[in-house]
């Protein structure tokens, strides 16, 4: 998990540590999830803070507002470690 914790990785969104401030760099593919996370605040370059990431649905903040997001959806964004 120390790994995890190292600034400047690229990660999936369901492996960022709990605490960790982490920044968007790229979501899927797939058009129409795309546009539900954009709609979310979930954009390239937002900055999201993990609320809780232990098991099921990760909550996590983004532009000021707290989100549930399950796992699967999770795994499709990559984020890179800022804090």
């Amino acid at each position: 998990m120390n790994n995890m914790r190292k600034k400047g990785i690229i990660i999936p969104l369901s492996d960022a540590p709990q605490g960790s401030v982490v920044k968007i760099v790229g979501l899927p593919p797939q058009p129409n999830l795309r546009i539900r996370l954009m709609q979310m605040g979930l954009v390239p370059g937002a900055i999201v803070e993990v609320f809780h990431n232990d098991r099921g649905p990760l909550t996590i903040k983004v532009k000021g507002v707290m989100i549930g997001i399950g796992r699967g959806m999770a795994r499709k964004i990559l984020v890179q470690i800022v804090e």
